[in-house]
């Protein structure tokens, strides 16, 4: 049976009459290991037929064997099927609740799915996008590595996670800043206590597999199976996090491992007063992969300001993927392809602007800086003649701009999108309907500064230095403290997205 099967599919071959219909109901295997375009199901009616009684067939395709030396066929020389290399449908969700449906293959990383969601939505890529594994039912979320498999990250998740996609400007804000991050009394060596990491050196440190840094300090622990919580010292190594059963003890007699890090990653909890009882709104957890959504296995804790959680939750990535963070970081973003003509626009100096004159038959530069500016000022006046009113009201198309919510919506925002310098948002004032209020990030603190509407000869400005600084419309206001700090802390520098898939 085996043997006639074989003849008549290399007839069929040579006479040029099925080969196009085999090959496109056939599974596609590498090229370096197919034998002959047949299909799955004729390759496992031949392996049934084929006895060990039987002798080896020779291949009639030699040269499509992958070790040309071996010009024979023999029952485990096709390679086994893998599911690894078909199509994967992932949906993914915005913060309105809004899903896209994409279909992926198996060995698509996150940040190929962001730029391919970026591309999608016609927003700018300024590698600042993530993609969040998000648990609501457990309250955890984290951003994935830019080099983790999106279909694997999915088949380790329970049935009520999800995928979010939105902005995260403190991804690699650690690789910039690296003192904001790891603050000198919570690092140190493993030998030595006493001797503290140069601040020139840290991150390599971390980086390095042959130094041994750590993380120290206080942590409140939820005890397992119980609603309390339990103040301890805890120490984050490459091999785990541990905490002394004895004060501040590093004796290794005195060390309980709380967690691995290999096998577990690192979550923000977002329910954490609410859901479980912590004592601070700085609560983390450390999820085991092979978790599927018992509270019992997650290992609870709990920090004293935003700044240690930011501290602990960095060095637990850093130990846990090393050297490949800084590659995520460090990998070239010039793709020249379709995402090209979406990239940031370049920043134009203003040494590189020129006043022009176009009122005559020709266009002239204006040389005379006097004359430059009455050009500008009249320039504005006629615009906003022509345009009425209206100009009060076009930051409302404004990325940065978030309309009527509320002060502590505009922190869940700032939250989630890094809390690094700059970060901002407008939003309509609830306490006075025509003013607004600026929220912005300065030093992993939110700050608000409202901004009044001011009349002068019948025209209304914007201020939020009580008059000082005057501007015609919010557009007008951001782009000069973008370049100018004035009254604020820092420039705004990142403004708060929500993208529409």
């Amino acid at each position: 049976g085996s043997e006639v099967l074989i003849i008549q599919v290399h007839m069929c071959i040579r006479e040029h009459k099925l080969i196009l219909k085999v090959c496109s109901t056939t599974v596609l295997y590498d090229c370096s290991s197919v034998l002959c375009p047949l299909s799955r199901r004729l390759q496992e009616e031949e392996q049934q037929l084929r006895t060990s009684s039987l002798p080896a067939i020779p291949n009639p395709f030699p040269e499509l064997c992958s070790p040309a030396s071996s010009p024979v066929l023999s029952p485990g020389s096709l390679p086994p099927g893998e599911p690894s290399t078909g199509k994967y449908i992932v949906k993914i969700f915005t913060e309105d609740g809004m899903g896209k449906v994409v279909e992926i293959p198996a060995d698509m990383t996150a940040r190929d799915l962001c730029q391919l969601l970026v591309y999608k939505s016609h927003c700018v890529d300024d590698n600042s996008w993530a993609l969040v594994e998000h648990h609501p039912l457990l309250g955890l979320e984290r951003c994935l590595e830019d080099h983790e498999l999106v279909v694997q990250v999915q088949a380790s998740m329970n049935s009520d996670g999800r995928f979010l996609f939105r902005k995260n400007y403190a991804k690699y804000e650690f690789f910039r800043n690296p003192l904001a991050f790891f603050p000198e009394h919570m690092v140190a060596w493993c030998q030595d206590t006493n001797r503290m990491i140069p601040p020139s050196q840290l991150l390599q440190n971390f980086l390095a597999t042959s130094s041994c840094p750590e993380i120290q300090g206080y942590l409140y622990v939820k005890e397992v199976g119980r609603k309390s919580w339990k103040k301890v010292y805890v120490f984050l190594r490459r091999s785990g996090l541990y905490c002394s059963t004895k004060g501040t003890s590093k004796e290794p007699r005195h060390l309980q491992l709380l967690a691995d890090i290999e096998d577990s990653n690192i979550f923000t909890v977002i329910t954490g007063k609410k859901q479980h009882g912590a004592p601070t709104d700085y609560e983390f957890c450390i999820k085991p992969n092979k978790c599927r959504g018992e509270l019992k296995e997650l290992r609870m804790l709990c920090a004293e300001d935003e700044q240690g959680r930011t501290c602990w939750m960095t060095a637990f990535r850093l130990f846990k993927y090393g050297i490949v963070l800084y590659q995520n970081y460090k990998i070239p973003q010039q793709r020249k392809t379709l995402l090209s003509h979406f990239s940031a626009p370049r920043s134009v100096s203003e040494n590189s602007l020129v006043a022009m004159d176009f009122s005559g038959r020709i266009g002239r530069v204006i040389d005379n800086p006097v004359e430059a500016q009455s050009a500008a000022m009249e320039e504005g006046h006629a615009w906003r003649v022509r345009h009425d009113l209206s100009f009060l009201f076009i930051h409302i198309a404004q990325l940065w701009f978030h309309g009527r919510i509320t002060r502590e919506e505009s922190h869940r925002i700032i939250h989630q999108q890094g809390q690094v310098d700059g970060l901002f948002l407008l939003r309509v004032s609830q306490s006075n309907p025509k003013a607004f209020v600026l929220t912005l990030c300065h030093h992993q603190k939110i700050k608000h500064f409202q901004i009044l509407p001011c009349e002068e000869d019948g025209q209304v400005f914007f201020s939020l230095d009580d008059g000082a600084t005057k501007f015609t419309d919010l557009i007008q206001l951001v782009e000069f403290y973008q370049l100018n700090r004035g009254v604020l802390p820092c420039k705004l520098r990142h403004p708060c997205t929500v993208v529409a898939l």
